[in-house]
């Protein structure tokens, strides 16, 4: 190589490696979020402590999900319960599998930026002149149509299933978050049927007892038969709530099993509450609920319809490559001969190599329907993010809603109850002296009743408000667990934040 040769040889290396990190994605930009800024003011109350301004509700905020649900919930059988699930529910597993799916995607769009080598091994027999026989025969190193991505098509490939696969792994916090909310509220709902089929069962044997009394007082003559009809009726009604309850209870054990993938034998039947009521459940931890700013890093689901979106933005880069022109590359070198036994003597080494060239001239519009599509895949994507921040927003201020208020319904519910209770017992005691007629001993037996299981109704609420509240911040997951570790490792260091 002469000196005059070496600037045109520089000079087309430099164009190459220009033509080489071409790329044409458009540049990412987030989209702005389409909520307040703030909570509604009924739930900005409530989401700071007393005393505390805005500011320090914020500040707390930001490590609202950072509370791991071994911390939030105190509960030791619920805990175990929800180890149990995530060991072995269906739908934890699907969304794990995914994400592998997605990994194997990924790197095999990873590996189409390098070329392939193959062992190859060919032969060829035609006819010749003079009823002669042509034989050719090769074996050696095969690169077979491997792209030159000048123009940025395969790396843009690479650049979506990389962001599909961050997105599966979203996926899967989001699809642990849901898991362990609905253990929580399913294990609230059996102790809320735990309490209400005790109540029913001292309402049943208080109405058997005024039932006994008024049959009694029936036989002397004292009262009417519409005064036992009456108890009789009270008693078959707590008989249809008890029955109604018992079946609840097993359809919500149903469900829970549902959730922790195994039947509930053995340690995990000593987990399912037996004898206890939504008073004995343990306080859980206080949520600072933040700014809905947090929720764009604090939400996996967020997280996750932001990686589709940058996916999808991806895909309108390869689209636009599309219009450019793709040059491959195939070749061979190894042992070449017309005779087969001479195939691995010395001197038959040969090679060969086809470029080529394609430009796209004419193909009836679908390199610029593709465009069109990618286009729209990227507007559609950019609409379902900016839902999943508004479905988020009202998800946080409507549990927000619920703590400010179902405190203070709760108090009320309670107090109304404690009045009914007093309101039967003077009732009872006017109808022993008979002051008072029976039927109004059964009225104040019904609203005593009402009240009561309204009472546990409203504490169920509250909790399973506060559970709510809990996963609506994105609590419920690690995002230093072994799979997001896998993750990382397996993208190379090229997973975004």
């Amino acid at each position: 190589m002469n000196k005059a040769q070496l600037p045109r040889l520089l000079a087309a290396s430099a164009a190459v490696a220009l033509l080489a990190g071409c790329s044409m994605m458009p540049t990412y930009e987030r989209p702005a979020a389409p909520v307040a800024a703030d909570w509604p003011a009924l739930s900005a109350t409530a989401a700071a402590p007393a005393g505390a301004g805005t500011n320090a509700g914020a500040e707390a905020g930001m490590a609202a999900a950072d509370i791991e649900w071994q911390r939030f919930f105190s509960d030791p059988q619920l805990r175990r319960l929800i180890e149990a699930a995530l060991r072995n529910n269906r739908d934890l597993r699907v969304a794990v599998l995914n994400i592998e799916q997605a990994r194997a995607q990924f790197q095999i769009r990873r590996a189409d930026q390098y070329p392939t080598l193959n062992a190859a091994l060919t032969g060829s027999r035609q006819p010749g002149t003079n009823d002669s026989i042509t034989s050719v025969y090769s074996a050696g190193l095969a690169l077979t149509a491997y792209e030159f991505d000048f123009f940025g098509r395969v790396a843009s490939l690479k650049e979506a299933a990389l962001s599909q696969y961050l997105a599966t792994e979203e996926g899967r916090k989001t699809t642990q978050i849901s898991l362990v909310a609905a253990v929580a509220n399913t294990y609230l709902g059996l102790l809320a049927d735990e309490e209400l089929i005790a109540l029913t069962r001292r309402t049943l044997a208080t109405r058997e007892d005024s039932f006994r009394l008024s049959k009694l007082r029936f036989d002397n003559g004292v009262s009417s038969e519409l005064d036992v009809r009456q108890a009789e009726s009270l008693i078959e009604a707590a008989r249809v709530s008890l029955a109604q309850l018992i079946r609840q209870r097993a359809q919500d054990q149903n469900a829970l099993v549902l959730l922790l993938g195994e039947p509930a034998t053995g340690d995990l039947a000593v987990a399912l509450p037996a004898g206890k009521g939504l008073a004995d459940m343990p306080v859980m931890a206080d949520v600072p609920a933040g700014l809905p700013s947090d929720l764009l890093t604090r939400r996996p689901d967020v997280r996750q319809a932001e990686q589709l979106l940058m996916a999808a933005n991806a895909n309108i880069g390869a689209a636009r490559a599309a219009f450019f022109p793709r040059i491959s590359l195939t070749a061979t070198a190894g042992s070449a001969s017309s005779h087969l036994g001479d195939l691995f003597k010395s001197g038959s080494f040969g090679w060969t190599m086809a470029p080529q060239l394609l430009l796209p001239i004419f193909d009836a519009g679908r390199n610029r329907a593709g465009l069109e599509s990618a286009t729209a895949g990227r507007d559609i994507a950019v609409a379902q993010y900016e839902k999943s921040i508004q479905s988020a927003f009202r998800e946080v201020a409507d549990a927000l809603a619920g703590r400010a208020t179902l405190g203070e319904q709760l108090r009320a519910q309670q107090a109304q109850a404690n009045a009914e209770a007093v309101r039967f017992r003077l009732s009872d005691l006017r109808y022993q002296n008979g002051i008072a007629s029976q039927l109004d001993l059964l009225d104040a037996q019904r609203s005593l009743f009402s009240a009561q299981q309204a009472v546990v109704q409203t504490r169920l609420a509250q909790l399973q408000s506060q559970v709510t509240l809990y996963k609506a911040l994105g609590g419920g997951w690690t995002e230093l667990g072994g799979v997001a570790q896998a993750a990382t490792a397996t993208a190379g260091g090229a997973a975004r934040p």
